[in-house]
């Protein structure tokens, strides 16, 4: 059972599980978590939510943590950025 204390302990959580996937990717760097920040996070009653990302150069990670608290459950999403394009015109 995994019971979340605050948005400290949250957050914490959450970057030494992007920091477990990371570098259970077979990946050439390893990381730990001075390469991992928090783009945003927030609580709405007994649920947080955060987004977070490393600051690998060029890794295009990019990671989604949901804690359900009516479950006592995290959920783990994480992207590869695929495609950046700069839109001027409809």
């Amino acid at each position: 059972m995994m019971i979340i204390t605050g948005m400290a302990h949250f957050q914490s959580v959450c970057k030494k599980k992007l920091v477990e996937w990371y570098n259970s990717q077979g990946q050439n760097e390893k990381i730990d978590l001075s390469n991992v920040f928090v783009v945003w996070s927030c609580k709405t009653l007994q649920n947080y939510k955060l987004l977070a990302s490393t600051t690998v150069s060029g890794d295009g990670i990019y990671a989604e943590y949901t804690y359900n608290g009516d479950k006592q459950e995290l959920y783990e999403d994480i992207y590869r950025k695929v495609k950046n394009t700069c839109h001027v015109e409809e």
